[in-house]
């Protein structure tokens, strides 16, 4: 999926994100590296053993632990971890549809920054979800603003500049994007009947439980 591109841009190099359209952005993988308007309303849900999901180079899961809050970040790049212990996050390398520590008995779930388009599949990401975190448990997931089309893109990460990176590209996979409109539908039939949705800072939040 994502690979050694994204490693790439963490370590500086210029990357962008292509969709099968031919529309292009760039990665600016620094953006999730520090505090984001809104996260602490995120931040403020854990109060009990958290999974974040996607964890990346760690901003979330440096601030829990640094809170006292029990916490464990996964990601399938290695140098995403390596940045989130540096900063003095625990992070292991993993996907969230293998092998993963404590399931069942997470009190809470993240998934941030749009992390639940990983996969290209929501359902099969939340019912994932579903049974790692334990009986009452709640899973805080960003979602897009209502109005936003729920969908699947088919993307891939293409080098520009740095890291020997230039003009290489990845392979093309599947990455959702679901709205604040649909969210309690995709939830409740994957094992999560109650949700609450909220706006801060100018991005989208539920809280599935």
């Amino acid at each position: 999926m994502i690979g050694d591109l994204y490693a790439a841009s963490l370590a500086g190099a210029l990357v962008e994100l292509e969709h099968v359209d031919g529309s292009v952005r760039p990665l600016e993988p620094d953006r999730w590296r520090r505090p984001i308007d809104g996260d602490e309303t995120m931040l403020a849900r854990c109060t009990g053993p958290t999974l974040d999901i996607g964890s990346g180079p760690g901003r979330l899961t440096v601030a829990l632990a640094r809170r006292g809050v029990p916490v464990l970040g996964i990601d399938v790049t290695p140098r995403a971890v390596r940045l989130t212990r540096r900063s003095g996050g625990p992070a292991l390398c993993r996907d969230v549809f293998g092998r993963v520590p404590g399931r069942g008995r997470w009190a809470t779930a993240l998934l941030a920054d749009g992390n639940i388009g990983i996969g290209g599949d929501p359902a099969a990401l939340l019912r994932r979800v579903r049974e790692l975190v334990r009986p009452g448990g709640e899973a805080v997931v960003e979602v897009e603003p209502p109005g936003t089309p729920s969908r699947v893109d088919r993307v891939r990460l293409r080098g520009l500049r740095g890291a020997g990176r230039a003009g290489e590209a990845g392979e093309w996979f599947g990455w959702a994007r679901v709205s604040a409109a649909d969210i309690t539908r995709v939830a409740r039939g994957c094992g999560f009947p109650v949700t609450d949705r909220w706006q801060e800072a100018g991005r989208w939040f539920a809280a599935l439980r």
